[in-house]
């Protein structure tokens, strides 16, 4: 299956996980150990750049945790980043650096690469979110489906057995998603690619993409 691959998706230079996530060759198989790999990554961390404020939680000393963030264990929040009020940081994250992690946002099992932004209500779930990419006010990845089956990875030509119960959405380098958003269990949207506000995403969008209303997809010009 075309552009669902990691390396379809991410430049592995703009995140701590490279070396993690290169072992993998879809996203998705990578969900399982990010708890573990975060562990072992922060233990490897210099006490010099990063505080440890708790146990398993690593804060770079140039980021900004605002007081009312909750930060759970396992987390390592990267240089420059942002943790705003409100914010639910469950664990097993992996925040970049420069990245907004918003008001009234929960991150759980997850990594964000560099320069990501989820700044206002955002759920993101079992997801991993690419360079630069952007989820618009209220948008949110839903990672289970209705029914509780494993997750299939649909695209117009085949399907994808995943045999996992809980993910995402995997968003690649650059993407753009409008505000109020839902993202279904499963959804691969390609870099460059943008999502209309108020959107139903599912399945694979491909990369220089735009979805627009009613799911129409189109290749951006």
């Amino acid at each position: 299956m075309n552009n669902v691959k990691i390396t379809d998706l991410y430049d592995l230079t703009h995140t701590l996980a490279k070396d993690y996530l290169s072992g993998y060759t879809y996203p998705w198989e990578a969900l399982k150990g990010i708890s573990d790999f975060i562990i072992s990554l922060g233990k490897t961390l210099s006490a010099d750049e990063y505080d440890n404020p708790s146990e398993n939680v690593w804060v770079h000393k140039t980021a900004k945790v605002f007081p009312t963030a909750y930060l759970g264990a396992p987390c390592i929040i990267g240089a420059n980043t942002e943790v705003r009020h409100g914010a639910f940081v469950r664990g097993s994250a992996l925040v970049g650096e420069n990245c907004v992690v918003g008001n009234s946002v929960e991150l759980k099992n997850v990594i964000l690469f560099d320069n990501v932004q989820t700044p206002h209500y955002n759920y993101v779930g079992d997801s991993i979110l690419g360079y630069k990419s952007h989820m618009g006010a209220g948008s949110i990845t839903s990672n289970v489906k209705s029914d509780k089956t494993n997750v299939v990875i649909k695209s117009s030509e085949e399907q994808l057995e995943t045999g996992i119960k809980k993910i995402g959405a995997m968003l690649g380098d650059y993407v753009e998603v409008g505000c109020n958003s839902v993202l279904n269990p499963g959804t691969i949207i390609g870099r460059n690619s943008n999502i209309y506000p108020t959107s139903c995403v599912r399945g694979v969008i491909p990369s220089e993409s735009i979805w627009k209303t009613g799911g129409v997809v189109v290749k951006k010009n």
